[in-house]
């Protein structure tokens, strides 16, 4: 009962304290936009402790935040290796060569109708299947180690950037096209001048989803044939030990990692295409 009374106090403290931020003068400022989920998480992990120790919650099933820390604090070197191998290795290497990728193979598809009507249509299905069903063959081609990761997270990542890359180059104002065409402009000097720039917003939008799907694509990889270090691995024979609160340890990295990579796209975002209507105040 106290674990509840303390989870209760704490709650209603918290709410307090961000009503209190949300109906000041500073409510706009960085600053409190920060704060408040902050205080909002921090709620959610207390409540988390107070109803594991109120109900005699079995650690197998669903362990403390307290018991997490212990595990992630003692388990650093482990945890650190992991994420140099999925993360580092599989994720962000996959991620740029499906990047890079189908930015170029959007160029293609730009220039050729042929193209227009053969490979999208093929994109989009292949786009729609199963990870499950995909991962084990690119792990039979790739072997056990960090290329069969990549080469899944290629695949989930290409055809988001493609698509949003491909209806970007399409969006460009006709106005806009007509007046490079005054100014005798040939493809690539408008490509690169206008048609890019202008689908910038289109493209980070791509980039976005690719960037939380890359870090899913290498973890579910694992599952499937890995050498005996990387997040996957980790998760997969940590349920199988019941050792869940590695596993919590595991997740927690997986979401700062995922987390950190999208805002370093969405803070490139910003810098880049600071001139869009969703970009400005």
């Amino acid at each position: 009962m106290n674990w509840l009374i303390l989870a209760l106090v704490f709650w209603l403290a918290a709410w307090a304290a961000n009503v209190a931020m949300v109906r000041s003068k500073w409510a706009e400022t960085r600053l409190v936009r920060v704060v408040v989920p902050v205080i909002f998480g921090l709620t959610l992990v207390v409540a988390w402790e107070a109803l594991v120790h109120a109900f005699n919650v079995s650690a197998a099933i669903l362990p403390p935040p307290s018991a997490v820390a212990d595990t992630f604090a003692r388990s650093t070197g482990m945890l650190w290796e992991d994420f140099t191998q999925t993360v580092l290795k599989g994720a962000l290497r996959g991620y740029f060569i499906g990047a890079a990728a189908a930015f170029g193979v959007a160029i293609l598809i730009d220039r050729s109708p042929f193209l227009t009507r053969g490979l999208l249509p093929i994109g989009n299905f292949v786009a729609a299947l199963p990870i499950v069903g995909v991962a084990p063959i690119l792990v039979s081609w790739f072997g056990f180690d960090w290329q069969s990761k990549a080469a899944v997270v290629v695949v989930m990542v290409f055809f988001p950037v493609l698509v949003n890359t491909v209806q970007g180059l399409r969006e460009t104002d006709v106005m806009l096209r007509d007046l490079m065409k005054t100014y005798a402009a040939g493809y690539f000097t408008t490509l690169w001048k206008l048609r890019i720039p202008a689908a910038m917003p289109f493209i980070f939008n791509g980039l976005k989803v690719g960037a939380t799907l890359a870090l899913i694509g290498a973890i579910v990889a694992e599952y499937f044939g890995s050498p005996t270090r990387g997040m996957g691995f980790r998760i997969s024979t940590g349920v199988g030990s019941l050792s869940i609160d590695l596993v919590w340890a595991e997740i927690v990295v997986a979401a700062l990692a995922g987390t950190l990579f999208y805002g370093v796209v969405a803070w490139f975002e910003k810098k880049v295409t600071f001139w869009h209507p969703s970009q400005r105040g």
